[in-house]
């Protein structure tokens, strides 16, 4: 399937694939937080690493967004969209693993830990 060069489906890709990775990450912070008032020993156990599976899943899923048109040579989109598109990826990167890291920490310190 080719892509028009102006159409209107690559700039959705690129703005969701920018969004979803801050989104994804605000969602796994406040969503722990809120888990960890309410119970906090399954936030140690089982909780807090499928809050982040699920969290990471979508950083993976915004960069596989952006792939296509990140990659050298793509001639479906303009310049300008290539960049925001290896943008995006990067910015994909980068969130995935603030949400492994914290991820991981969900599992290494104790929550009900005070």
């Amino acid at each position: 399937m080719t892509i028009a060069r102006g159409s209107k489906l690559n700039r959705a890709r690129s703005c969701a694939a920018l969004a979803l990775p801050p989104a994804a990450w605000m969602l796994f912070e406040y969503g722990l937080g809120t888990a960890l008032r309410g119970s906090c020993a399954a936030v140690g156990m089982w909780l807090g690493p499928a809050w982040g599976l699920a969290s990471l899943m979508l950083c993976v899923g915004a960069a596989l967004l952006a792939w296509p048109m990140a990659r050298t040579g793509s001639t479906a989109s303009p310049p300008v969209r290539v960049w925001l598109a290896r943008i995006a990826a990067l910015e994909a990167g980068i969130f995935a693993l603030a949400v492994a890291y914290q991820t991981l920490a969900t599992v290494i310190v104790p929550s009900c830990a005070r």
